[in-house]
């Protein structure tokens, strides 16, 4: 079962990224770059090591500047709607922001509350689903690097945002996993989510859009 997700929601949702450019450490990771989002899209963000796909990833939800061009949401200019834009995306980095001094429980409770409320059964819940029943109580510094990922990951479970950024899931999950989670964005863009992700795993979801950065110079 996959996220609560409304599609009768969906609206005029349309993310248009249009001449996107970035420069970092002198060096122009990209540039002149477009493209389209709408829902049931799935686009994967391809590219050699360095050519910035992390760094797209983190410009496109505004934790990084663009130098060059525009990006909206809904119609409307991202950078003076950040607020309303930001309340429609999840984004999850390459890295799980655990904090080992919490629990399973407390760090998915804590992740979570930053967007929106869940109930106590549906935390349970979301981290079962993703394989760590009889772990919630447990404290992540002890938990293995799969496992940690895997709370991270529990909040997709949760979430009810239209637009998912999701830099590298399948680190540090193991085959198992990367069938359920490859499952997950596949019914999430059949409900009319739209996805945005990167991986090193190989893809062949139904729908799935590549987009190739160029190699960096």
């Amino acid at each position: 079962m996959s996220a609560p997700f409304k599609a009768a929601t969906l609206g005029n949702l349309l993310l248009e990224a249009v001449d996107l450019a970035c420069e970092r450490d002198d060096r122009v990771l990209f540039s002149g770059l477009s493209f389209r989002v709408s829902p049931g899209d799935l686009l994967q963000i391809e590219g050699a090591n360095g050519a910035g796909k992390t760094t797209l990833l983190r410009s496109l939800c505004g934790l990084m500047p663009l130098q060059q061009g525009a990006l909206r949401w809904r119609g409307q200019d991202v950078v003076e709607n950040w607020p309303a834009f930001r309340q429609d995306v999840l984004y999850l980095g390459h890295r799980p922001a655990i904090k080992p001094g919490l629990t399973a429980l407390e760090n998915l409770r804590f992740l979570h509350a930053l967007r929106g409320e869940a109930s106590e059964a549906e935390y349970w819940e979301a981290l079962a689903k993703v394989g760590l029943m009889g772990y919630e109580e447990s404290y992540c510094r002890n938990l293995s690097a799969g496992q940690q990922r895997r709370v991270s990951l529990a909040q997709l479970y949760l979430s009810e945002a239209p637009l998912w950024i999701l830099d590298e899931i399948f680190t540090a999950i193991d085959k198992s996993g990367v069938a359920q989670f490859e499952t997950l964005l596949r019914d999430r863009a059949q409900q009319g989510g739209m996805v945005i992700f990167t991986t090193h795993h190989h893809m062949s979801l139904p729908g799935l859009t590549p987009l190739r950065l160029g190699e960096p110079a």
